[in-house]
Formats: C-alpha cells, structure tokens, sequence
C-alpha cells in the first residue's frame, strides 16, 4: 500500500491514466464475454424472424453477413440508426409479412434448414 502511495505522490497523472485503461479494459472485457455467452446459446441461432429484430440481429442470428441482410431487403435497407423489421416495412410502405417473408426465402436459399 506504500509504494501505491508513494507512486500517487510521484506520478498522479499516469496512475491515473494507467486506473482509466484498466477500467476501460474491464468494460469491454465484460461486455465481450456477455455477448459471446448471448450468441453461443443455441436458441439464439436460426431465429424466427420477427418485427421486432433489426437486420444485424437476423445476421447474427443465422451466422450470415450483415450486408448481405440489407442487401436482401433491397431499397428498404436502414441508412441511419437501427430499424427494426416493422420499421423497415413501415418506411417501405408493405406488410411486414412480406419483409419476414423476403428474408426467409433468402436466408434458406443460403442457408438451408437442417
């Protein structure tokens, strides 16, 4: 506890930057092995496409690059923020049956169920 002192007295502003990386490091530490536990639970992959999913959600679920995705949904594709199914097919003016139904065609013709 000494030395933690005596290197405060000497170098505050390096203690203090060296605290802040290692908060900075824990963060994302933790949030990366959130996310690997999210992703790694089999009732995540191969989801149900429902309105509530974003493009990106449907491409981490069914392991199959986010371009792709919004390549598939065409000129509905979201250029700002993130837009849910029901979103899209709201700005795109169609039922969101058929943007679910759009998207289920694609992915089980790269992806065929097992």
């Amino acid at each position: 506890m000494r030395q933690l002192k005596t290197a405060w007295r000497r170098h505050p502003v390096v203690l203090t930057a060296f605290l802040l990386a290692c908060a900075v490091f824990v963060f994302f530490a933790v949030r990366m092995t959130f996310a690997a536990l999210y992703w790694a639970d089999p009732a995540r992959q191969n989801q149900t496409l429902e309105g509530w999913m974003t493009p990106g959600y449907v491409a981490r679920s069914w392991d199959v690059p986010r371009e792709t995705v919004l390549t598939w949904l065409g000129d509905a594709a979201p250029t700002g923020g993130r837009k849910t199914l029901a979103q899209i097919a709201q700005d795109k003016g169609v039922p969101l049956a058929q943007i679910i139904d759009q998207l289920h065609a694609a992915l089980f013709a790269q992806k065929p169920p097992e």
